[in-house]
């Protein structure tokens, strides 16, 4: 018997990632907070940034209210997003963006490949992009003074 459309995007390694996302927790307050959502699926998450001298990520959370692909994104973004500043985040986010709706080349944002199945799934685009977007306008904001 085929694999159901389900099967072959929320599999094994998506599924794992997914469940990580209590490594990241959104239980203080950070220095800049941002919040992304999805019009195609109603996901939604929020993320509390902490940043160095720099403007560098230093320290993150996460609260992720989204499909299988929504967590599994914000888990790839919360590993490999520390010591990242704005540019490097809104760069990361067109080229995710246009990996999944225009098939560009891979970026290079480590273990994104887990998410290819995601690519023929339109409706799972967005939640794939939640992370990149609410780190973006978290960055974007004035820092708290301290």
């Amino acid at each position: 018997m085929a694999d159901a459309p389900a099967d072959r995007l929320y599999n094994t390694d998506i599924l794992r990632l997914a469940v990580t996302l209590a490594e990241y927790p959104l239980d203080r307050v950070f220095e800049v907070m941002g919040e992304a959502h999805s019009r195609s699926c109603g996901s939604h998450l929020s993320i509390g940034l902490d940043v160095d001298n720099t403007d560098r990520i230093a320290k993150l959370g996460l609260r992720v209210n989204a499909c299988a692909i929504g967590q599994a994104a914000a888990t790839l973004f919360a590993r490999h997003a520390i010591g990242r500043g704005m540019t490097d985040i809104t760069t990361a986010c067109r080229q995710v963006e246009t990996w999944l709706r225009e098939r560009g080349e891979l970026p290079d944002w480590p273990g994104l490949a887990i998410l290819a199945p995601a690519r023929d799934y339109p409706a799972r685009h967005d939640a794939a992009l939640l992370p990149w977007k609410a780190a973006s306008a978290a960055l974007s904001k004035p820092q708290a003074s301290g």
